[in-house]
């Protein structure tokens, strides 16, 4: 045999043995299927903020406080106009209600409903009437005005152009709006879904450095593998909790630097708990996803030897990471629904689901019980993973255990030995 066709043997024998180890593996069909996986679930996770943001534009109203005769004349006007309009373009649905003695106060007294947004409200004679507005009010406010406008024209003589000099004040929700605590419900899963894959992952990380070091095998000879598990859990929590300290104190600390005209702009969200209430909940269910997230990656990290091994073995988490997160999102959107109670229940999205709740509603009796239920999880995810952590750190100096026999194993060995010297 040439020189030339023994190292194009070689040089095959080699190729198709790291391909077998590669491809002949479970974890090798979750690497493939991949991208699929995660733009279906991306596909969830705007499915669900679309979602939300619609269930919230269904919400949002505009008033009419008229006399009958000028509602009359409003709503006439209205039905034209919105033909001219595209279906998600449309100003929202017009309620004309029949004015009080104290016609400002009731006026805000709607803006400052907790029963529905009403983005605008129109009150006093239609030749100079009044219009308060929110912070995301301006538009609906100007086309109450051009309602008024128009209504005046319609019993004008035909010379005539009577044009309505509206006075349009804005006005700051003394409370959160239902639209707000949509938003903020919203922004609550996206938190603790970030927060949670980004400091969770650094447990795999940290996992392959000792045991590529041997110190995890130190470790194991000092003090028993439970507390070893133990101790990397609660030690990186505590990473996570300087990590999110920090963070949150600076972005404290830029809030307080905000101008006054965009500050009356977040007046609106706000979580329906209130905010004392709602930074605790936030803190216990991070602790509850960052606890069985992070068991689950020491788990399935100790049974990795190389930087590709965890690399797959971690993938499959973080597709089902990004489902819990598109679940979550749609069961924001729509409290209440089967989707929402599913998600509070279902022990991986709980955490997220029930941090939205604390934003959607005031509730909290139902906060004990999902922490407790969440409680049992974390126990049980714990005692799994720190069995899995056992399993994978006693073999970690022994042989590699395979999922099933390799066809033709013996014969790429055999190969092998033969190219070595």
């Amino acid at each position: 045999m040439s020189g030339t066709r023994r190292i194009i043997r070689q040089t095959m024998t080699v190729a198709r043995r790291d391909f077998v180890a590669t491809v002949f593996t479970p974890t090798f069909l979750l690497f493939l299927l991949a991208p699929l996986i995660m733009a279906g679930f991306g596909a969830i996770g705007g499915l669900g903020a679309a979602t939300m943001a619609d269930s919230r534009d269904r919400r949002v109203q505009i008033v009419a406080l008229a006399a009958p005769e000028d509602g009359a004349r409003l709503v006439a006007v209205d039905k034209r106009l919105r033909g001219v309009f595209r279906e998600r373009d449309a100003p929202p649905p017009l309620r004309v209600t029949t004015p009080r003695a104290d016609v400002a106060a009731q006026a805000r007294a709607l803006i400052d409903s907790s029963d529905i947004d009403i983005s605008a409200v129109l009150y006093g004679p239609l030749e100079a009437p009044t219009v308060l507005y929110g912070a995301q009010g301006a538009r609906t406010a100007s086309y109450l005005v051009e309602l008024a406008d128009q209504a005046l024209r319609i019993d004008s003589a035909a010379g005539a152009e009577p044009v309505a000099r509206a006075t349009r004040i804005a006005v700051a929700r003394e409370t959160a709006s239902i639209g707000g605590q949509g938003q903020a419900a919203f922004f609550t899963v996206f938190g603790l879904f970030f927060l949670t894959l980004l400091l969770a992952g650094q447990a795999v990380g940290t996992m392959a450095e000792e045991r590529s070091n041997k110190v995890i095998e130190v470790l194991a000879a000092a003090v028993p593998l439970e507390s070893v598990f133990l101790g990397k859990l609660i030690g990186m929590f505590g990473v996570a909790l300087l990590f999110l300290s920090f963070w949150a104190g600076v972005a404290f600390n830029i809030g307080s630097l905000v101008p006054p005209e965009l500050a009356r702009g977040f007046a609106s969200i706000g979580p329906a708990v209130g905010m004392p209430a709602f930074v605790l909940l936030f803190l216990a269910y991070f602790t509850m996803a960052y606890m069985l997230l992070g068991a689950v990656f020491l788990g399935i990290g100790a049974q990795a030897s190389t930087p590709r091994e965890i690399q797959m073995l971690s993938l499959p988490i973080t597709i089902v990471q990004v489902g819990m997160f598109g679940l979550s999102s749609a069961a924001a959107a729509n409290p209440g629904s089967w989707v929402a109670t599913f998600a509070e229940v279902f022990p991986f999205s709980s955490p997220f689901a029930m941090g939205a709740r604390a934003a959607n509603s005031p509730e909290l009796w139902r906060h004990a019980l999902a922490i407790a239920w969440q409680l049992l999880w974390v126990a049980i995810t714990v005692g799994i993973g720190a069995r899995l952590f056992r399993r994978g750190v006693l073999q970690s100096a022994g042989p590699k255990m395979r999922w099933w026999p390799r066809r033709g194993s013996g014969a790429v060995e055999a190969a092998g030995e033969a190219v070595s010297p």
